[in-house]
């Protein structure tokens, strides 16, 4: 399944860069985050790994970051794998104005096991998550001001 989503930011690019590449920013916006660890390669570069464990509802989700690209401001990739999902995505940010960034993300899932009924029954559910996440990055973001 793949998608894409974008929203903009009433912000600088150089300033949303500098909130979103920030890990320690990750729980102010991500909900449910309760720890981000690297474990493997020089941090924060194409081939570092990073441990994410989320409380979803009661249950707590491991994921493996991997990542793919890092070209800021331009562009970072990275795939996430949890216990049957597999998401690639690919983030652009562009500038559209002096205090405008328009955050484009494109997103690639793959399902095993038990997971694929679920990405057949929650096909919709995806973008609405992914667009709700990314609401809440704009809003913790332009809160945080210039």
């Amino acid at each position: 399944m793949k998608y894409t989503c974008e929203i903009s930011l009433d912000l600088p690019r150089q300033r949303v860069i500098e909130l979103f590449d920030n890990p320690e920013n990750l729980a102010k916006w991500q909900t449910g985050l309760k720890s981000f660890e690297y474990f493997e390669g020089l941090e924060g570069q194409p081939g570092a790994k990073s441990r994410l464990l989320y409380d979803e509802g009661g249950r707590e989700i491991e994921m493996v970051e991997t990542i793919i690209v890092r070209n800021l401001p331009d562009e970072f990739s990275a795939t996430y794998e949890a216990k049957g999902v597999y998401n690639e995505i690919s983030n652009f940010f562009h500038e559209t104005g002096e205090n405008q960034t328009r955050w484009v993300m494109n997103s690639e899932f793959k399902f095993s096991g038990l997971m694929r009924l679920m990405g057949i029954f929650m096909r919709g559910a995806f973008p609405k998550q992914t667009l709700k996440s990314m609401q809440s990055f704009k809003n913790f973001a332009e809160s945080e001001g210039a």
